[in-house]
């Protein structure tokens, strides 16, 4: 019987101090024998829509027949959606036998650095041909960065987040994001204004081919709006259509466009109620959200503590005015503060929270959840166990 992988080891690789960038993920891969040289890669970078955009990508990619694999995070149930190969997520055994390997052999790696060998190396076992990798936290200063056969560099959008890390201005941050570019290979963009104006600059200046809507709109042109709903997911979709189809995939555009996501503008229905869920966690993101959902009876609310809540939750209030406000892990924004400064009630325990949203939810009525990604995945697993639908393991 295979034992069952050890993840709380895992996530317990913290950085401890140690700064970010993708030196000691390069050693790792080294270490593993380089499987990122056996593979291309797509990689996605920006503030918000990465994850939607990888995974239209996917379903472009596998649509046109190449074996494909998705590196994202992070997961929201399971750990092994991290890492799918085939559209399928990574056989929890694969990840118990990397983890007794990185405790003999790594010890003292990172959790996203080894995350991130994993999947490289389950990409090269597995036959991968093409692999749709996320970037986690920047561009130049993520461990992403160390990946080899880069085919392709899609910059989602650049806003205020990770600022610690990134740096205090916008400026900093688009130029960290676009210097994930690479000298002859196709930088693609959806974003706007400074940020744009940055990653021109960057472009130039790394001799990286630059392609936005403006100077190749065909390129990003959308025949029919996504299935993904908002009026953000028009512009992840753009940017993932033009990247397959500049790679020669336009065959699998339409199978983009089809793709479904969890936890993006995701409806459940609940006893007579609709409750949509969002990841939503940063306030660009939340703004979005509002735009597409400018109204709703119940909003359901928690994020952590590290992020920039009151401006998180702004776009929010006007939304919904009725407000439970809820912790999604251990450092979460206290939900009694929330309750206290913008009206509510107080429910740290998610589960309780959602019982209670619920029931101030009319028959009828609207229950919007966002806040966090990790909120979101918790509550998806307790709407999905209340229908006797199980959480799926597969396609998207």
């Amino acid at each position: 019987m295979t034992a069952a992988p050890d993840h709380e080891w895992l996530f317990s690789r913290t950085r401890a101090g140690r700064a970010r960038g993708p030196e000691a993920a390069r050693a790792l891969l080294d270490r593993l024998g380089a499987p990122d040289r056996q593979f291309d890669a797509l990689r996605v970078v920006g503030t918000n829509g990465k994850g939607s955009t990888c995974a239209m990508l996917e379903a472009g990619l596998l649509a046109c027949g190449p074996r494909v694999g998705r590196f994202t995070s992070p997961h929201l149930t399971r750990y092994e959606e991290r890492v799918r190969v085939g559209g399928r997520d990574l056989d929890p055994a694969r990840t118990a036998d990397f983890i007794g390997w990185a405790k003999a052999n790594a010890p003292d790696a990172a959790f996203f650095d080894l995350t991130l060998a994993l999947a490289c190396r389950e990409f090269a076992r597995e036959g991968v041909e093409v692999a749709v990798m996320e970037a986690g936290v920047g561009g130049v200063s993520d461990a992403t960065q160390a990946l080899s056969r880069i085919r392709a560099v899609a910059l989602t959008n650049v806003e205020f987040d990770h600022v610690a890390t990134l740096g205090p201005t916008l400026h900093d941050i688009a130029r960290d994001k676009a210097l994930a570019a690479r000298p002859g290979v196709p930088l693609l963009t959806t974003a706007t204004g400074e940020a744009l104006t940055v990653v021109r600059e960057v472009a130039a200046e790394v001799g990286a081919p630059l392609f936005t809507p403006e100077t190749h709109p065909a390129l990003f042109a959308l025949p029919r709006p996504p299935r993904l709903g908002g009026a953000h997911q028009h512009t992840n979709a753009a940017l993932a259509l033009a990247t397959l189809r500049l790679l020669g995939h336009e065959s699998g555009v339409d199978a983009a466009l089809n793709t479904t996501y969890p936890a993006r503008l995701e409806r459940f229905e609940v006893g007579g109620r609709v409750v949509l869920v969002d990841g939503a966690h940063n306030p660009h993101a939340t703004r979005a959200l509002a735009a597409s959902v400018p109204r709703a009876d119940v909003l359901l609310f928690g994020n952590l503590a590290r992020k920039d809540t009151a401006a998180t939750l702004a776009p929010l209030l006007a939304v919904a005015p009725v407000r439970v406000f809820t912790a999604p892990g251990e450092t979460a924004t206290p939900p009694e503060v929330l309750a206290h400064t913008h009206g509510g009630e107080s429910h740290p325990d998610p589960a309780a929270a959602l019982a209670r949203a619920l029931d101030l939810t009319p028959p009828g009525g609207t229950l919007l959840v966002a806040g966090s990604l990790y909120l979101a995945g918790g509550i998806r697993a307790l709407l999905l166990a209340a229908s006797g639908v199980p959480e799926p393991g597969g396609g998207p």
